[in-house]
């Protein structure tokens, strides 16, 4: 799935109301909090809406295993490694900044790492001491929503 950076996806942009975007994609299947819902796509997704029921935050999170991951320019941002992709990104002229759990880009997207993966799950002969990170997912909005 393509993102559009700091306007979300073809499926939802940010803006848009709760019933429009469950109109497209029906009910989520964890609804959560009133403020944040899941839904069944590939990959899922995970939207937080604002005060006016609009959508504000677009989240994609890893498929793994051969399933549909998160893309941009080109670039496969889930479930590779963190510095690879950072290395892909910063080739093709993309700068970005590190936060406490991954990287914002000025376009209007960050990566994350919850440290749920372990360099193992990419590469089956990497030590139990492997420190690389796997990008575990991408959360697309406006640069301002990341830079506060």
């Amino acid at each position: 799935m393509e993102i559009l950076p700091g306007e979300g996806v073809a499926l939802v942009r940010i803006g848009e109301s709760r019933e429009v975007v469950e109109c497209r994609l029906g009910t989520p299947v964890h609804p959560g909090r009133l403020d944040r819902a899941i839904y069944e796509t590939h990959p899922m997704l995970v939207l937080s809406y604002g005060d006016l029921d609009t959508v504000e935050l677009v989240e994609l999170a890893y498929s793994g295993d051969g399933g549909e991951e998160a893309w941009f320019d080109g670039v496969q941002l889930t479930y590779r490694f963190m510095d690879d992709v950072l290395a892909d990104l910063a080739a093709r002229g993309y700068r970005y900044e590190e936060t406490g759990v991954g990287y914002r880009f000025e376009p209007g997207f960050a990566l994350f790492s919850m440290g749920s993966r372990s360099a193992r799950d990419l590469d089956p002969g990497a030590g139990a001491d492997d420190q690389r990170t796997i990008c575990e997912g991408v959360s697309v909005a406006p640069y301002e929503y990341f830079a506060g």
